[in-house]
């Protein structure tokens, strides 16, 4: 299993991120949260878009079932819930009120939503905490520490990356879309993710697979042994970069093409 406390510390130090790495993981049954120490079971109306605000920022391990009093929107966006032609229905005359211009704006927002699949409970820790295996880690950062970490993964090896956005719900673009394709997934946090999880303005999400963080780590690594690292240095929009940009590409002082 690998050392997920050290891959954690290992981000923090590489990225001097504000907050904590954050695991997630679905759970066949209920019982397995008795088999996590310290799991919080909140008894007050909740969004999931508080939750990773708690483990991030608070450290706290969330445990949710469909019997918690967390919103119905919620459930079924990650898993709690069968998400049915009629719920979705129904969300969607609702959106339409709000976030969309018309309910058949608002249903293909809905269609188009990725969701877990059904689960009986969710878990959600702060990774270096190393309460359970993660079957998602999603790190909150300011766009150029986002970007070190997606550089990092090209350097080890390139892939164009594709990130979505549906508006309102944009936890799917994220933890969701990761989940579902084991692939990288981008998001810019929605209204929710900010008005109630806290998610500061120069704040996005990024959402792994545990089996890519390694890969992030070793690619920030070599990438600093360049000088390509964060915090990024300045060179200016007012100077000739050539002698600068000449110590990390070697043809840029005479190339004229």
């Amino acid at each position: 299993m690998p050392a997920w406390e050290k891959i954690a510390q290992e981000f923090k130090s590489l990225l001097k991120l504000k907050t904590e790495p954050v695991a997630f993981r679905c759970l066949d049954k209920a019982e397995e949260l008795d088999k996590i120490k310290n799991v919080v079971r909140l008894n007050r109306g909740f969004t999931y878009c508080q939750v990773p605000f708690l483990a991030r920022v608070l450290g706290q391990t969330i445990g949710i079932t469909k019997k918690d009093p967390i919103g119905i929107r919620c459930t079924r966006l990650h898993g709690l819930r069968e998400a049915t032609d009629k719920s979705m229905q129904a969300e969607a005359e609702m959106l339409s009120q709000t976030w969309f211009a018309s309910p058949a704006d608002a249903m293909r927002q809905q269609r188009e939503t990725p969701r877990l699949p059904v689960c009986e409970t969710i878990v959600t820790a702060p990774l270096v905490k190393d309460k359970f295996e993660p079957e998602v880690v999603s790190i909150y950062g300011n766009p150029a520490q986002i970007m070190m970490i997606l550089c990092g993964m090209q350097k080890e090896k390139y892939e164009r990356f594709q990130f979505f956005f549906i508006g309102e719900g944009a936890c799917a673009d994220s933890l969701v879309q990761c989940y579902v394709t084991g692939k990288p997934a981008l998001a810019i946090p929605c209204f929710g993710e900010r008005s109630m999880g806290q998610v500061t303005d120069d704040e996005i999400i990024v959402s792994l697979p545990p089996s890519e963080l390694e890969r992030a780590i070793s690619g920030m690594k070599k990438l600093a042994k360049i000088g390509f690292n964060y915090p990024v240095t300045y060179i200016g929009g007012l100077t000739d970069p050539t002698s600068v940009l000449s110590q990390f590409y070697p043809s840029a002082k005479n190339n004229n093409n």
